[in-house]
């Protein structure tokens, strides 16, 4: 009898799931989500990859708007055929199609003209019409036959995880589902609505502030140590746009694991504030890795995080001090209620 009353059957559902299955049946249904998976990956990215030339736009945004964030005087670059000379620093008096206001940078060309034997009696400075005002002095370059063909691949696969994101999440959470209750399905359910809100907002947060930023500041480093800072490779530039955006995407998610500690009596109030130094240590250490080993791309990773770990202190002590307060009501309650029976 004790026997039959703990035993299942296959069409028996779990609490809170559906029907049992056996080790080799979970095996397959896992490598049936992971191919979906697959699938979801492989098509997004044969679809940026016909988008390609509109996807690396969005990337060379940041580079496009750094001069957005000068302060200083305009810049101009001159080009005598194939020879770049510039930028300089100019005043705006004389300089035509410079705006009234804003700090653009103007691209001119010198064009040679003269004799057919080759007396050049004539020189005339021309506005690049290519180059609108507010255009970035720097030039993103392939400098061996494969790099384009790279290049493409890897803004594609960029842009392919993050548009196949939900279709993959989805699969996971449908083959986790059966194993979960409805409590524990609510608490996935909030998981993925708050990470995914975390994630867009260290992804936006990087591209749009973060990124000029650290590129602006690149480039004044190369000027301090004399060096050319307008040439760089677009791979080395791709992989570094993406690599800190999904850096900060991921380092976004910190409040999210914190907080589930903190509901599942791992971790507390006093705990999160002991290790606040620490933290900006580990910050420091995930700008690092999840993005270049730079001291300003650190800082600017670091920063955030430490203020969203604080957030995490915060909120840990809110929900401490109404837990007493729901205990303390309990105890005052007690007394009355068991005096009314």
């Amino acid at each position: 009898m004790a026997e039959d009353r703990f035993s299942t059957t296959d069409d028996e559902p779990r609490e809170g799931g559906g029907p049992s299955m056996s080790f080799l049946e979970h095996l397959e249904d896992l490598r049936w989500t992971l191919v979906k998976c697959a699938i979801a990956l492989v098509t997004s990215l044969v679809i940026c990859l016909f988008v390609c030339d509109k996807l690396a736009q969005v990337l060379e945004w940041p580079i496009r708007n750094m001069n957005l964030l000068e302060k200083d005087q305009p810049t101009v670059t001159l080009f005598i055929g194939q020879k770049r000379l510039g930028p300089y620093q100019v005043t705006p008096e004389g300089l035509p199609g410079l705006p009234a206001t804003g700090t653009p940078h103007l691209v001119y060309r010198l064009e040679l003209s003269g004799t057919g034997d080759g007396d050049l009696s004539t020189a005339a400075f021309k506005l690049d019409p290519k180059a609108e005002p507010g255009t970035s002095q720097v030039q993103l370059k392939n400098l061996n036959p494969a790099e384009g063909f790279m290049v493409a691949f890897d803004i594609s696969l960029y842009f392919a995880m993050a548009i196949s994101a939900p279709f993959w999440l989805y699969f996971i959470a449908q083959y986790l589902g059966p194993a979960l209750r409805a409590k524990e399905k609510k608490l996935l359910r909030t998981w993925l609505g708050w990470g995914s809100v975390l994630f867009l907002a260290g992804v936006g947060l990087t591209f749009f502030i973060l990124l000029p930023l650290s590129l602006r500041a690149s480039i004044q480093y190369s000027n301090l140590l004399g060096f050319d800072p307008y040439d760089w490779r677009a791979d080395e530039y791709i992989g570094f746009t993406g690599k800190f955006m999904f850096g900060m995407g991921i380092g976004f998610q910190l409040p999210i694991i914190t907080l589930a500690l903190v509901k599942i009596g791992i971790l507390n109030y006093r705990t999160l504030a002991h290790y606040r130094r620490h933290v900006i240590v580990v910050s420091l250490i995930l700008g690092a890795l999840l993005t270049t080993p730079e001291v300003l791309t650190q800082v600017a990773m670091a920063v955030p995080l430490c203020l969203l770990y604080e957030a995490c202190i915060w909120i840990a002590w809110y929900w401490e001090r109404k837990k007493r307060k729901e205990e303390k009501a309990e105890q005052y309650q007690s007394p009355y209620s068991d005096a009314g029976r």
